[in-house]
C-alpha cells in the first residue's frame, strides 16, 4: 500500500471514530467552554444557522431504545444505536416559534422560561435576567400555573418578609438567632418563588429547555391552553408542544445556543413595546 493511501485510510478511520463518539463525550468538551462563554454575557446571534447548531451538537438524540415514535417526523436517521434529529426541522420550527415569541413580548406579555434541570439553570436564569422575564431553574413545583391561590399568596409572604428585612424591622423587632432563621426563610422562598416574583397572572407563553424533564410544566401550561415552546430531544412527548424544537436537550452548547436565538427573539419584541411607549409619551407632550 502506498503512503498516500495509507494516509487516506488513517484519516478515515480516525473520522469514523469521531462520528461514532458518545452523545456524552460530546457534551463534556464542550462544557466549560459553554459556561465560560455563557457566564459573560449572553451572546447575540443572527437567524438559526444549521451549521452553528451541527457544531453546538444539536443532532445528537437518545438512544433508539428510549425513542417516543411522536418525534418521528423529526428524525433524519440512525447512527449506531441513536437516532439522529433532523436539524432542517430543527431550523424550521425554531423559524415559527422565534416571530411567535417577538409578537408575545410586543403585545407587553411575560414570557416564563423554565430550566430545572442542572446543565440548563444557570443559562435560564442569565437569559430571563437579561429580558427581564421570570423564570423556573431550580425545581417546578405542581400548581406553579394552575394554582394561583397557593403561588401568589407564597410569593406575598416572601416580598413581606424581604421589606422587613430590608427597612430593619425584623432586626429591631427579634434577637439574632431569630433574625437568622427569618433570612433562612426568605432564601428558601426565593430559592422556590424568586424567578416569579414579578410574573403578572398567567404568562403569554413558556420557553422550556426540557420538555422530558419539565414535563410538569409543559402539562400544566396545556392544561391551561397556553402555548409552550419548548426543546424536544428524540425521547420527549411533543403532544400538547405549539412550537416543537428539535434538539439535543443535553449538550449545553445546544441549550445556550437555542437559548441566544429565543433572547433575541423575546429581546427585539420588548424594544417594540418601549419603542410606543416612548412614542406614546411624545404625542402626550
Amino acid at each position: 500500500m502506498s503512503e498516500d493511501n495509507s494516509d487516506q485510510t488513517v484519516a478515515k478511520t480516525a473520522a469514523e471514530v469521531r462520528e461514532n463518539e458518545n452523545r456524552d463525550e460530546n457534551i463534556n468538551n464542550n462544557s466549560a467552554e459553554i459556561r465560560e462563554t455563557s457566564a459573560e454575557k449572553i451572546r447575540e446571534v443572527g437567524a438559526p444557522d444549521i451549521k452553528k447548531l451541527f457544531e453546538a451538537g444539536a443532532h445528537f438524540g437518545h438512544k433508539a431504545a428510549r425513542w417516543n415514535p411522536k418525534m418521528a417526523p423529526f428524525i433524519h436517521s440512525k447512527r449506531g444505536d441513536s437516532h439522529i434529529i433532523n436539524l432542517e426541522k430543527t431550523v424550521e420550527q425554531l423559524a415559527k416559534a422565534l416571530p411567535f415569541l417577538t409578537e408575545t413580548a410586543a403585545k407587553g406579555k411575560q414570557i416564563l422560561f423554565v430550566g430545572t434541570k442542572k446543565q440548563a439553570r444557570e443559562i435560564v436564569r442569565e437569559a430571563a435576567d437579561s429580558v427581564a422575564m421570570p423564570y423556573v431553574c431550580e425545581r417546578w413545583l405542581g400548581g406553579m400555573l394552575t394554582n394561583a391561590a397557593t403561588m401568589n399568596s407564597q410569593i406575598k409572604k416572601l416580598k413581606l418578609l424581604e421589606k422587613k428585612m430590608d427597612s430593619g424591622e425584623l432586626a429591631n423587632r427579634y434577637n439574632k438567632l431569630e433574625v437568622q432563621r427569618f433570612q433562612e426563610e426568605i432564601d428558601a422562598l426565593n430559592a422556590k418563588y424568586g424567578g416569579v416574583k414579578e410574573l403578572r397572572g398567567k404568562p403569554g407563553a413558556l420557553f422550556v429547555l426540557d420538555a422530558v424533564s419539565d414535563a410538569g410544566a409543559v402539562r400544566e401550561a396545556v392544561k391551561l391552553g397556553l402555548p409552550v415552546v419548548a426543546i424536544c430531544d428524540s425521547n420527549a412527548d411533543p403532544t400538547g408542544i405549539e412550537y416543537v424544537v428539535p434538539a439535543n436537550d443535553d449538550a449545553i452548547a445546544t441549550l445556550q445556543l437555542i437559548t441566544d436565538y429565543v433572547v433575541a427573539a423575546v429581546r427585539e419584541g420588548a424594544a417594540k413595546v418601549a419603542k410606543k411607549e416612548n412614542s406614546d409619551k411624545n404625542s402626550e407632550k
